[in-house]
C-alpha cells in the first residue's frame, strides 16, 4: 500500500480506474440531466507519454474520457479569456462541465477572482488527483530509444519499446510539485463542484522542497539558475500552456516599445523567465504544466515555488482557494510587510 499523507491508498492502477469510472459516471449524469452542454476532459494521446484534451457533447461519447497519470495539461486553459466563449447554434453560451483535479480547480477559481470567467456556466467534475508522471525525466533515462507504449502496473510505470522494457517506481517519477501538493481536489465554490471536492480548505505548506535551494549562497543560486535556464530556446511553450498567461499581447511580443531582446542570449532568456515569474506571483496554482511541456526538460517550478512561498509568508495568501479574497498584487494594505525592500538574510 502507498501512503498519501496519512491516508493509505491502493495501487495506482486501481486508483486510476476508480477515478476514470467516477468521471464517466458524473459526465453522463450532467449531460443526461442537461446541467451542462459540453464536457472538457482528457482522452488518449496520439503518442506515448501524453494525453489529449477532448470536448464531449453527446452522452454516447463519454467513454472517450479517461484518467491516467499523463493528464498534465491544465484544462482551465481552455476557459481562459483568450479562448473564444463556447456558444450553441442559436448564439447562447454553453454550460461547461470540466474535469478538475486540484490545480485545475484552483486555476478556474483564480480566473474568476480576476473576473475572467463566470462560474454560473461552469460545473467542475472534481477528482482527487494521484499525481502526474515526470515525462521528461523518463524520456531522458530512455535516451534515443523510441517509446512505443507506456502503462501503469500496480505502483510501477512500465515503458516499452521495440527491443526494451523498463520499469520505473511511480512515487519516484512523479512531478516534484505533485509530491508536495496540498490541494488534490478542487475547492468547492458556490456549489460549482460535483464529485471529489474540498470544502473550506486550509492550506499548510512547509515548502521543504525548496529548502536545499534556499540554503545556497547567492553565488550558488545564480549558478544554479543560470545552468537551469541556459538550455531554453524561447519556444514559449510554458507561456502557452499556462492558464494565467492570458494577456492578448505578451510583454515579450511587444514591438513598441521593445522591453526585452528576442534573442537566445542568456540575458534575454533570463529576462523572459523572471519577468513572467513575477507576473505569476500570487497567481501560480502549482499545476506544473509549464515544466511538463518544456521540450528541453527545464523545471521552472523552483522559481514559481519560491515566489509562492514569499507570497504566503508576506501576505498569507494561497491562489485559487476561494474567490472572495483578492490577490496581493491586486490590492493594497497599509500594514503590508515591506521587508522585500531589504536584502534577504
Amino acid at each position: 500500500m502507498r501512503k498519501n499523507g496519512d491516508k493509505k491508498v491502493g495501487d495506482i492502477e486501481s486508483e486510476n480506474q476508480d477515478i476514470e469510472n467516477k468521471i464517466k459516471e458524473l459526465a453522463r449524469k450532467l449531460l443526461r440531466e442537461k446541467e451542462v452542454d459540453v464536457i472538457i476532459g482528457y482522452t488518449k494521446g496520439t503518442v506515448p507519454l501524453s494525453s489529449s484534451p477532448v470536448f464531449i457533447t453527446n452522452e454516447e461519447d463519454v467513454d472517450k474520457l479517461l484518467w491516467n497519470n499523463l493528464c498534465y495539461v491544465n484544462l482551465a486553459n481552455y476557459l481562459a479569456p483568450r479562448i473564444p466563449t463556447l456558444y450553441d447554434e442559436e448564439g447562447q453560451k454553453l454550460k461547461v462541465g470540466i474535469v478538475a483535479k486540484g490545480c485545475v480547480g484552483r486555476a478556474l477559481i483564480h480566473l474568476a477572482v480576476e473576473n475572467q470567467i463566470n462560474f454560473e456556466n461552469i460545473k467542475m467534475i472534481g477528482i482527487s488527483c494521484n499525481g502526474i508522471i515526470n515525462r521528461k525525466r523518463i524520456e531522458k533515462e530512455i535516451g534515443e530509444r523510441e517509446i512505443l507504449e507506456i502503462s501503469i502496473l500496480g505502483n510501477n510505470i512500465i515503458v516499452k519499446g521495440r527491443d526494451f522494457e523498463e520499469t520505473f517506481p511511480f512515487d519516484e517519477y512523479m512531478n516534484e510539485l505533485c509530491k508536495v501538493c496540498k490541494v488534490k481536489s478542487p475547492p468547492n465554490v458556490d456549489g460549482s463542484c460535483v464529485g471529489e471536492c474540498l470544502e473550506n480548505p486550509v492550506i499548510e505548506d512547509d515548502f521543504n522542497d525548496i529548502s536545499d535551494f534556499e540554503s545556497k549562497t547567492s553565488e550558488e543560486k545564480w549558478a544554479y539558475i543560470k545552468d537551469t535556464l541556459s538550455a531554453c530556446t524561447r519556444c514559449y511553450a510554458c507561456r502557452e500552456v499556462c492558464p494565467m498567461c492570458y494577456c492578448n499581447l505578451c510583454f515579450v511580443d511587444q514591438n513598441k516599445p521593445i522591453w526585452f531582446g528576442k534573442t537566445t542570449d542568456f540575458t534575454d532568456i533570463f529576462a523572459f523567465h523572471f519577468n513572467r515569474a513575477m507576473h505569476l506571483a500570487g497567481r501560480c496554482v502549482a499545476c506544473g504544466a509549464c515544466s511538463s511541456v518544456c521540450p528541453m526538460g527545464i523545471d521552472l517550478n523552483l522559481i514559481t515555488r519560491k515566489l509562492e512561498k514569499i507570497v504566503k509568508e508576506r501576505y498569507n495568501f494561497t491562489s485559487g482557494i476561494d474567490k472572495e479574497t483578492v490577490p496581493p498584487m491586486m490590492s493594497f494594505n497599509i500594514n503590508d510587510k515591506e521587508e522585500f525592500m531589504m536584502e534577504e538574510d
